[in-house]
C-alpha cells in the first residue's frame, strides 16, 4: 500500500461566470431601475393623488320627475 501524496493540481475554486448568472444580474439591475423610476412617477403624482376636491365630473346630471318614454 502507497502512502505517497497524490498530485493533483490546484484548482481556484472560482467557476467561470455563466450565461445564467449574467441575465440574473441584468434582471437585478432593470428591475432595480424600474423601481427607482416608479418611486420618481410616484413623487411627481404624490402631491395630487390624494387631492379629489378638484376632480370635476365630465357628464352633467340631469334630474327628471318621473319615468319619460319616448
Amino acid at each position: 500500500m502507497s502512502t505517497l501524496p497524490s498530485i493533483e493540481p490546484k484548482h481556484s475554486g472560482k467557476q467561470p461566470t455563466s450565461v445564467y448568472t449574467v441575465m440574473l444580474l441584468l434582471s437585478v439591475l432593470f428591475l432595480l431601475i424600474a423601481v427607482i423610476l416608479m418611486i420618481v412617477e410616484l413623487g411627481r403624482w404624490a402631491p395630487d393623488y390624494y387631492s379629489t376636491r378638484a376632480a370635476q365630473p365630465g357628464a352633467m346630471v340631469v334630474h327628471v320627475d318621473g319615468p319619460t318614454y319616448m
